[in-house]
């Protein structure tokens, strides 16, 4: 970790250029800052608004917005009561929150971060968004009822809903008409077609326990599942082919590709680390990285501009409460990593 003077100066040399990072294929990457983070409450999912320099970032109850240029706190959308996903619809000029305690979605404005509306949605416990270009639909995936609701924007209604024989984890979008989703306790995938709301192919995984974060390879139609036992399984979009096993750390709950350098990023929040994976071909792919982070750090936002990296994470100690996975959070500890490449040495 940077100290206070190290990430002071990082933080004043990125706003004073005001430059984009540039991504090499054999770059390494690097912790360039530290963003400290006001407020109680825990998190789950983020999402980067690159025309805008938005970072959002779920909190519990409310959605905490930070600029990218350095950090500071841009806005705060409140009203998302265990929100957990954020999606961003730039050509509406939306975006939208899943909130699993009131089984609803908060539409709001990019641009003002005023809240449009609030939509009800008839699954339970709304986990992962997405905003699917080529339909222009909302995919919102309900975590306890084992289904997805599809929400029309332009009427801000439900209007349908798509049944899983498990529970669905994050999904993906070709902006080609199909959508892909980890089912975590059958350690599948499923396939959706955008236009007809419907599953079109359930695929095994093989090797991949609890399958979380997902991240796609539009290009190359390469699926990455991260799994809760050390494996980034890679599945051919076409046909459901598993084409390799990468060993990665433990804990990932998300994912992200960098087309600009084919490499795919797997957040390790038990592990406390960032594995960086290079896509050699289609068909290989090799470590080129094992980034240290910080335990807790598990999901994360790619900006696909700037080709920075964002994981938040959070301190823990004593014992958990009754009911509680983990300790209390160390107050005032929550913070987001920006990660970014460097140039080949």
């Amino acid at each position: 970790m940077l100290s206070p003077l190290k990430r002071t100066l990082s933080v004043t040399l990125f706003a004073l250029a005001g430059c984009h990072s540039v991504a090499h294929r054999d770059a390494t990457y690097s912790v360039a800052a530290v963003y400290p983070v006001a407020g109680a409450g825990g998190w789950d999912l983020l999402a980067v608004d690159t025309h805008r320099s938005h970072l959002f970032l779920s909190r519990g109850d409310r959605v905490q917005v930070l600029d990218t240029q350095d950090g500071h706190l841009a806005g705060t959308i409140a009203g998302t009561d265990r929100v957990h996903g954020i999606a961003i619809a730039d050509s509406l000029g939306r975006g939208f929150t899943t909130n699993g305690a009131s089984n609803s979605v908060t539409e709001f404005d990019l641009d003002s971060l005023q809240r449009i509306r609030d939509i009800d949605v008839s699954g339970q416990s709304p986990d992962a968004v997405l905003y699917d270009t080529f339909s222009h639909r909302v995919f919102v995936f309900n975590a306890r009822s084992n289904n997805a609701s599809v929400i029309d924007p332009s009427s801000g209604r439900e209007i349908a809903t798509i049944a899983f024989e498990g529970n669905p984890e994050l999904g993906a979008s070709d902006g080609k008409g199909h959508i892909f989703v980890n089912i975590e306790d059958k350690a599948e995938l499923a396939e959706i077609d955008a236009l007809t709301m419907q599953v079109t192919h359930t695929w095994l995984l093989p090797g991949c326990d609890e399958p979380s974060g997902l991240a796609l390879d539009v290009a190359h139609a390469r699926l990455f599942s991260v799994c809760q036992n050390g494996t980034m399984a890679i599945t051919d979009a076409r046909s459901g082919r598993q084409v390799a096993r990468v060993g990665i750390g433990e804990g990932p709950d998300g994912a992200a590709f960098d087309p600009t350098v084919q490499t795919v990023f797997s957040p390790n929040g038990k592990s406390g680390t960032l594995t960086v994976v290079h896509e050699d071909d289609p068909n290989h792919f090799h470590v080129m990285q094992t980034l240290a982070t910080q335990a807790s750090a598990r999901t994360i936002a790619l900006d696909p501009v700037t080709h920075r990296l964002y994981l938040p994470a959070a301190s823990f100690s004593g014992k958990p409460a009754p009911g509680q996975h983990r300790p209390p959070m160390v107050p005032d500890s929550f913070r987001v990593f920006m990660v970014e490449p460097s140039a080949s040495r």
